[in-house]
């Protein structure tokens, strides 16, 4: 369950920058006025390394939300250029490299940057993912994206939508920062889903427009995603038609997610 304690606003003087990694990745860095800071997901050293120089910044945290490379691909070369450095992720033995496991209920503390989060359960996307909540802030990966989730690659859809459901518990207003710039692609298949949804439609038109100005559609919030998210919409009437037009056997909630995730597996 959510904390109440962890969802007030962040704290003065905490600003997030996005450091973009491979082709569409997002590193996020978490800094305060003074020289520390945090990085969330990690998948390359360079880019990090490259900004913490220029900006005279010392590398204290690193949150990882999943195992998979282009999250933690970096971070075992920044824990050895910044000793001093702890990680926080999941409980996978697939993180090969000093960490502290966390799973859900754990809180992880930042105290140098007077930041705390709620570790919340989110598998599906892999079997040991992990979000981080706090602050008026959610990181988190590679399970909720904007306007989508993430493939089903070791969990069920009934997995996914009990994320969805614990995610949508949320306070509307919290913004939510995920793994990959994937805002038009999965407004497009969104539109598909349901071509009727008027705020899906404006916010796929702001999204192109971002991006054609060369900036990035992050962050969203979980109340947007409650009105265009078709992941999180799936016992909303427009939704569940969709999927029983693909298969009519589809029931509200995880049966829908399961029949609109293979749909934009296969488009």
């Amino acid at each position: 369950m959510v904390n109440s304690l962890l969802t007030d606003t962040r704290p003065a003087g905490i600003s997030i920058h996005a450091i973009p990694a491979f082709s569409d990745n997002y590193i996020w860095l978490l800094r305060d006025e003074g020289t520390g800071c945090a990085v969330v997901d990690p998948g390359e050293a360079g880019p990090v390394i490259e900004h913490l120089e220029r900006a005279g910044l010392q590398l204290q945290y690193i949150l990882l939300t999943h195992h998979h490379f282009d999250h933690i691909g970096g971070a075992a070369r920044l824990l050895q250029a910044f000793p001093d450095a702890v990680a926080f992720g999941p409980v996978d033995e697939r993180i090969d490299f000093p960490h502290t496991p966390c799973s859900e209920g754990d809180v992880v503390e930042l105290p140098a940057l007077s930041l705390t989060f709620q570790v919340l359960d989110v598998p599906a996307h892999t079997r040991s993912h992990i979000a981080f909540h706090g602050h008026g802030m959610l990181f988190s990966g590679d399970t909720l994206f904007s306007v989508g989730c993430g493939r089903l690659f070791e969990g069920t859809p009934r997995e996914m939508q009990a994320a969805m459901d614990k995610l949508a518990q949320l306070p509307p207003e919290t913004e939510v920062y995920c793994g990959h710039e994937y805002t038009l692609s999965n407004c497009e298949f969104a539109r598909l889903v349901e071509p009727d949804n008027q705020p899906l439609a404006n916010k796929l038109q702001a999204a192109k427009k971002l991006r054609q100005a060369g900036e990035i559609t992050l962050p969203g919030t979980i109340g947007e995603e409650l009105r265009v998210n078709p992941f999180m919409r799936t016992r909303q009437p427009p939704v569940v038609r969709a999927a029983q037009n693909i298969d009519p056997s589809a029931t509200p909630g995880a049966s829908v997610l399961g029949v609109i995730r293979a749909w934009k597996d296969a488009s």
